[in-house]
């Protein structure tokens, strides 16, 4: 199989929250059980970018990929979003199962879209297979770093000046090994960023209309009944460790794993690990 983005790369229009949307995502395998992975918050954030390095083992052990664009990123419509963020991408979700006919799935979250896949599990227990959640899933203030923490300063700051430096502040914080950060990267994911500034305009009047996009679900984790895997960099300078131990505390079936020396990027910093991770917890 050529694994592909641009051979991959559709849209669905869907409605959600009394919008219309045209949504972008990929589409890959034909596996009679689906993963769908929803990206980070970042600007010139995708789920293919956050996911390049996880989406082949998957389609070699037999999986359905899909990786949607949540609205305001990638190639998906922007939104100003007054309500809750996270919310919003549930609902767009659940209209793209709707629309490509998928009844159950795997969810797989990084950071954002952790928050929203654990959005989604709340009000679609029935449709969930199994969790995957890093470096995100519920809000709420952290036990043991000063909020909003260091990396989030400067994602926001990055929105507000877009730039090559903001950028690389950003992404000297988002990684825990930096010397894996190319000048292609860099200038890739600039590039994204500055080919859609209605995104970046639109987020930051997103934050100004509503700071609180991403609400605490702490007091609902235990509604979610379905095994969860929750896996954490212990350097995690965005959404501090301890927030995954919440997760582990309040969820029925969960198990957690930190990686040491790892930043917000756990599926990207250590991929193969990560990878055999994955496939074990989904297959046993």
């Amino acid at each position: 199989m050529i694994v592909s983005e641009e051979k991959s790369s559709k849209f669905v229009e869907v409605e959600a929250d009394g919008q219309n949307f045209r949504i972008h995502y990929n589409d890959l395998g034909a596996g009679s059980e689906t993963v769908v992975m929803l990206h980070g918050s970042g600007p010139g954030a995708t789920s293919w970018a956050n996911f390049s390095r996880n989406i082949e083992p998957l389609l070699n052990a037999g999986y359905r990929v899909l990786l949607m664009d949540c609205p305001g990123w990638g190639k998906s419509d922007s939104v100003v979003c007054t309500g809750f963020r996270s919310v919003l991408n549930a609902k767009v979700l659940k209209s793209l199962l709707d629309a490509l006919g998928l009844d159950k799935v795997h969810l797989m979250g990084n950071s954002m879209g952790g928050h929203s896949v654990t959005a989604f599990a709340l009000e679609n227990p029935k449709r969930i297979r199994k969790l995957i959640l890093m470096g995100g899933g519920t809000g709420g203030p952290s036990q043991s770093t000063p909020m909003p923490a260091e990396g989030i300063k400067l994602l926001q700051k990055l929105y507000r000046e877009p730039s090559i430096e903001n950028l690389k502040n950003m992404m000297n914080v988002f990684v825990y090994d930096t010397s894996h950060l190319t000048e292609a990267l860099f200038k890739t994911r600039l590039d994204n960023m500055l080919s859609r500034r209605d995104h970046l305009e639109n987020f930051i009047k997103s934050i100004e209309a509503n700071p609180k996009q991403f609400p605490d679900f702490g007091h609902r984790l235990n509604e979610i009944q379905v095994p969860v895997l929750i896996v954490w960099g212990r350097d995690d300078r965005f959404v501090p460790m301890d927030i995954g131990l919440r997760l582990l505390w309040n969820l029925h079936q969960a198990e957690l794993h930190i990686f040491s020396r790892c930043g917000h990027w756990a599926q990207w910093e250590h991929a193969d690990r990560f990878n055999k991770l994955v496939l074990d917890f989904l297959a046993n």
